[in-house]
């Protein structure tokens, strides 16, 4: 019985996470991908805990004009990123630009990125991250 009880808790607690997760997703995709950005259409979600760091790969092409957006909770500012190259050379943090939601780039080569995202002064939180190009670019 003990088994079924945890079993179930565990279950509705994955249930509960990913409500949380899409919801955030939402928010952050309407508020931050405007209509001039087309999303990339990949998933970046990760649960983070205390000092936990997510991390993202994504391949963003040289010539295109890209917006970086990084959600928690339903207020700007709760989660801190940071976008490397392949060589770990920081291109960009949002730590240094006041906890930025976004922020808008232009590549003139192809480049394998690495992101890391971490929150900022929240317990736990779904990480969310979008990336997303810019039309007619």
């Amino acid at each position: 019985m003990k088994k079924f009880i945890l079993i179930s808790f565990i279950a509705v607690l994955t249930v509960s996470l990913n409500a949380q997760c899409d919801t955030i997703a939402s928010i952050c995709s309407s508020k931050n991908i405007t209509g001039e950005f087309i999303s990339d259409g990949q998933q970046y979600r990760a649960l983070l805990v205390g000092e936990d760091i997510a991390e993202f790969r994504a391949t963003l092409y040289g010539g295109s004009t890209y917006r970086v957006s990084a959600c928690s909770g339903l207020t700007d500012g709760n989660l801190l990123f940071s976008l490397y190259d392949n060589d770990r050379n920081l291109l960009f943090s949002n730590k240094d630009h006041s906890s930025a939601p976004y922020w808008d780039f232009k590549l003139s080569s192809t480049i394998d990125a690495i992101i890391e995202a971490e929150l900022n002064d929240l317990g736990s939180g779904c990480a969310v991250m979008h990336i997303a190009f810019k039309k007619n670019d």
